[in-house]
């Protein structure tokens, strides 16, 4: 049997913690429906503080939205399943119209809270679950805050290099075909995996920036060395895609395999230069162009043109890996400038 790797990351202990602090404070204050403080407290926490911060607002809004809406049907209709489906219905609509979409799990919530609430006490019963439902919500978003914050820059590079690291060995045995079907598949699939989650990574600090100003940890010239990192990565995974469709269909000469093979070899060791010259593992006078690890784009451009012209039927398909070849190389080269601008 294969061993079972369980992570705890920040994001899950701060639920927990959250749930716990939550707990407490309902049963500190004497209040009875302490579960719902818990089930609050596991919807609110959220990946980044201004997330964090916009749930707030937006839980405080939707949530006493959701109390009001059913302690109005309660009174004048009852807690009837036709009633309770209805508000359900009405909440989901206006969470959507209010552009709230997040809040809604935590809002039904709260609305099935107090329209279950039954006897004399109707009123009783739905404000002390309401209130319940914000010590939750509160609670979350405080520990969200104040426990583990996130550290962008750490986890980001963390990220790109491991990204990176698959998408080399993706690279250097795609056109040779070396791997196996099945083991490569398998990469290819991680390697995009990690890739949509970078993209979300980065939309995250993105929003730190632009709605809440510069962050402690990054600066701006650095976020676009960030922004040109998850580029190289995207067009890497776009010439991957287009080898993957059109190389195998195109019937490449051995010699033409060659050229492409050993260009990409050239430009992922300039990759993996880029990324090391930027965490400060290069020499300061170690030259790249010197080291001439990536083949001049103009030869290698002449090489795939000449192939071209002797075979124009069948070359179609390689003039399209030959594109985004390029397309890979010039951003590369963009990034390079724009380490040296944030280095200096």
């Amino acid at each position: 049997m294969g061993e079972i790797h369980i992570t705890f990351g920040p994001r899950i202990l701060k639920t927990g913690l959250a749930v716990t602090l939550s707990i407490y404070i309902c049963i500190l204050f004497g209040l009875e429906n302490f579960v719902f403080a818990g089930v609050a407290a596991i919807l609110a926490v959220q990946p980044s503080v201004y997330r964090t911060w916009k749930q707030l607002l937006d839980q405080i809004i939707t949530n006493t939205l959701g109390a009001s809406i059913s302690s109005f049907f309660i009174y004048f209709f009852g807690a009837n399943p036709i009633t309770i489906g209805f508000v359900i219905t009405l909440m989901i609509a206006l969470n959507i119209k209010l552009k709230m979409e997040t809040t809604i799990p935590l809002t039904l919530v709260t609305v099935l809270a107090i329209m279950s609430a039954t006897g004399s006490e109707n009123f009783y019963f739905a404000l002390e679950r309401f209130v319940v439902i914000l010590i939750g919500t509160c609670t979350a978003i405080i520990v969200n805050i104040i426990i583990f914050p996130p550290k962008y820059k750490k986890n980001f590079i963390q990220d790109i290099n491991a990204t990176f690291q698959n998408m080399s060995l993706l690279m250097r045995t795609v056109i040779s075909n070396e791997m196996k079907e099945t083991s490569y598949q398998e990469i290819d699939k991680k390697f995009k995996k990690d890739l949509s989650k970078l993209e979300e990574r980065f939309k995250l600090f993105e929003e730190e920036r632009e709605k809440l100003g510069k962050t402690k940890q990054l600066n701006t010239r650095e976020i676009i060395v960030f922004k040109q990192m998850l580029k190289v990565l995207q067009e890497g995974n776009q010439l991957l895609d287009n080898i993957d469709e059109h190389y195998i269909q195109s019937k490449s000469l051995y010699d033409e395999s060659k050229v492409f093979d050993q260009q990409l070899e050239d430009l992922i060791k300039y990759h993996e230069y880029l990324l090391l010259k930027y965490s400060g593992k290069i020499k300061e006078d170690y030259n790249q162009r010197e080291g001439e690890i990536v083949q001049d784009k103009d030869k290698f451009y002449d090489q795939v043109l000449e192939y071209y012209q002797l075979n124009k039927e069948q070359k179609l398909r390689n003039m399209i890996i030959a594109s985004s070849i390029i397309d890979y190389s010039f951003h590369l080269e963009r990034l390079e400038k724009l380490i040296n601008q944030y280095l200096k």
